[in-house]
């Protein structure tokens, strides 16, 4: 694949500038699970004091590989700068020190001559927290209420949006109770990952999720919902409210 070969020339780069203390792999080719089609999560750790310098050197040590056709240079949880090569790979290079560095997602060591990511190849998971797993839940059930707005006041199109939206969330419920180790990585991981009998009930809505028949999509989402009620209230043990208003979306199909 080619991305191991922009892999190959990006790292010996990397691994020249003195600011450079470790680099490894996030994502699909740091679970080892890549494909033609993957982009590249590249992370270099450096320290506090010598990342401003480092941040100014970076679109040049990318440059290595091929010409440069787009770029954009954000702030997540991290410096990430996304580039997009004329060959369409897709590279972002996330910038992180030992403070910075979180514990999500597998990750793939290139570079560590100091043994500095040997806790964290250890301790990393998909799994969500209890409070994001709760917040999961929440999200699956606002958004609902959100839809029924919409869709009695006839707004097909943004109460499609309001119902994928719910959706997206309930992905990673689902995944938190049949698959946790995978939970974070939400809709995504749902086709070679959820057992196969919630996979086809979410496909299921999917199929009928557009502006002609959002109701019908609705309807199976509210059945879904009920089936999953006894999960949902154990997520949602500390927030009776939300399950309050789960039960009233439940019991009638319109907001007033």
């Amino acid at each position: 694949m080619h991305q191991l070969h922009a892999i190959e020339q990006l790292v010996a780069r990397l691994r020249q500038d003195p600011a450079v203390e470790a680099i490894f792999l996030k994502g699909s080719f740091g679970r080892g699970e890549e494909d033609v089609y993957s982009d590249i999560d590249l992370y270099c750790l450096v320290s506090e004091e010598r990342m401003a310098k480092f941040l100014t050197r970076r679109l040049t040590h990318l440059s290595v590989y091929r010409p440069i056709i787009w770029k954009d240079d954000i702030f997540i949880v991290a410096p990430q700068l996304i580039v997009v090569y004329d060959d369409l790979l897709h590279v972002d290079l996330f910038t992180v020190t030992r403070e910075s560095l979180n514990h999500s997602d597998t990750i793939r060591v290139l570079y560590d001559p100091k043994r500095q990511l040997d806790a964290y190849v250890e301790t990393s998971s998909l799994a969500l927290g209890t409070q994001e797993a709760a917040d999961e839940a929440i999200d699956s059930v606002w958004f609902l209420f959100q839809y029924q707005k919409a869709a009695g006041r006839g707004n097909g199109l943004w109460a499609v949006e309001m119902l994928r939206s719910a959706l997206i969330k309930f992905a990673k419920v689902l995944l938190h109770r049949y698959v946790p180790d995978r939970a974070q990585l939400g809709l995504k991981t749902v086709p070679d990952y959820l057992p196969e009998s919630p996979r086809l009930r979410l496909e299921a809505i999917y199929n009928v999720l557009v502006p002609a028949t959002h109701i019908e999509a609705a309807r199976l989402y509210r059945e879904f919902l009920q089936e999953e009620r006894s999960h949902l209230q154990q997520m949602l043990i500390n927030q009776p409210d939300t399950l309050q208003l789960l039960d009233r979306l439940l019991a009638s199909e319109q907001v007033y």
